[in-house]
């Protein structure tokens, strides 16, 4: 099969739907954070079913916004997973409190309960269980140890829109759900996040917070029906979301369902081609929760092929596709191994999954010709380099 142009690892689903929801924006004189940032934080909260939606420039913003609400003091302790993006263990490190890095389940990825309960000591603050590729965590048992240590749960759920645990959707929970609408995820603002809680302290909190301590904001100030008066109650933050963002924001809502049956197709071709290979492990399921399918991170059986996984990627992008890996672990990133003194040794299941793990592309609009060459490559790449 020829190459069909330059398979990207990832390309955003746009139509003229977000581009007329802009235009209108742009249009409107509403920037900033608008009428279009509270209408999509109202559409926001009805679908996920929460309380309160504050909007934020990211995830990073809205998850700093929450420590910052639960009062994270330096000292303290947050428990976090080896394998997840550097903004979930970071956001800790503002305060000048400890991400306290613990391993992860081998099948799932997600942070196991075992190693939270092992790591608590009397600093611990907080648990960031991290929904990994979209494919919820055990919360029970992470609420369970939650409650009996009197710990806070922030959920990272920057992959999991929409996903469901148990019925329920992610971000009806716990009392603290982020979710982000960085470029690649599964609603699309390109820059963006959303904090989602059932406390409204919380939320009040944070919506004063992310834009700079201040008690209204260019939304309450400059209506008709607002002041010009506002006061600082805390030094804050430059956290706020914009209307030109809501518009995307706003249309990619409307879609976010339809978009995620697009990716379980694509990800149930890659499992129909890949499931009954001794050389490959696809992504991990469980009969009581539903995967929001951000990605699709396929294993290498290394013990049974030639290459590594460098190579396999190396080899994938030779032949016109861009593949990824998520995520280069937290305690082999220098910061984080030198700061706190961290040993690959102490993380075994991260370590074999790291080298194991190459992600695949799976965005709506892929063309069939795209997804089957994709599965040609993967299969004939594999066949190429069997021991």
């Amino acid at each position: 099969m020829s190459i069909p142009n330059i398979i990207p690892f990832h390309k955003p689903y746009i139509t003229d739907d977000e581009i007329n929801e802009v235009v209108d924006s742009v249009k409107s004189g509403w920037w900033t954070i608008g009428p279009k940032t509270k209408k999509f934080e109202a559409e926001f909260n009805d679908y996920i079913g929460s309380n309160y939606s504050v909007s934020a420039n990211s995830w990073t913003a809205a998850a700093h916004l929450a420590l910052e609400a639960i009062n994270l003091q330096e000292g303290d302790e947050v428990i976090v997973p080896a394998i997840t993006f550097t903004a979930t263990a970071e956001i800790i490190c503002y305060f000048k409190a400890k991400p306290v890095i613990v391993d992860v389940q081998k099948d799932s990825f997600n942070i196991s309960p075992v190693e939270i309960e092992k790591a608590i000591t009397k600093k611990t603050k907080a648990i960031i269980p991290v929904h990994y590729a979209g494919l919820p965590c055990d919360m029970d048992e992470i609420t369970d140890i939650a409650n009996n240590y009197n710990l806070k749960i922030i959920e990272d759920a920057a992959h999991s829109l929409p996903a469901t645990y148990k019925q329920k959707k992610i971000g009806t929970l716990s009392e603290i759900t982020c979710f982000s609408f960085y470029a690649t995820k599964t609603l699309a603002t390109g820059e963006g996040g959303m904090l989602c809680t059932s406390n409204e302290e919380i939320a009040n909190r944070a919506s004063i917070m992310r834009m700079h301590g201040m008690n209204r904001d260019a939304w309450n100030r400059y209506t008709s029906q607002g002041s010009w008066y506002y006061e600082v109650i805390a030094p804050g933050y430059k956290y706020n979301f914009t209307d030109l963002q809501a518009a995307l924001g706003l249309a990619q809502l409307k879609k976010v369902d339809l978009l995620y049956e697009m990716r379980k197709t694509i990800s149930d071709l890659y499992d129909t081609a890949f499931n009954d290979n001794e050389y490959l492990i696809t992504p991990h399921k469980q009969e009581d929760r539903e995967s929001a399918i951000h990605l699709y991170p396929l294993r290498l059986n290394l013990n049974k092929i030639k290459i590594n996984r460098g190579q396999f990627i190396e080899e994938m992008k030779n032949r016109g596709i861009v593949c990824s890996v998520h995520f280069i672990p937290l305690y082999r990133h220098p910061f984080y191994r030198d700061t706190f003194s961290l040993c690959h040794s102490d993380f075994p299941v991260s370590e074999k999954i790291y080298a194991e793990q190459v992600s695949l592309p799976i965005w709506p609009g892929m063309t069939d010709l795209q997804i089957n060459y994709i599965i040609e490559n993967v299969l004939d790449i594999i066949k190429l380099n069997a021991k």
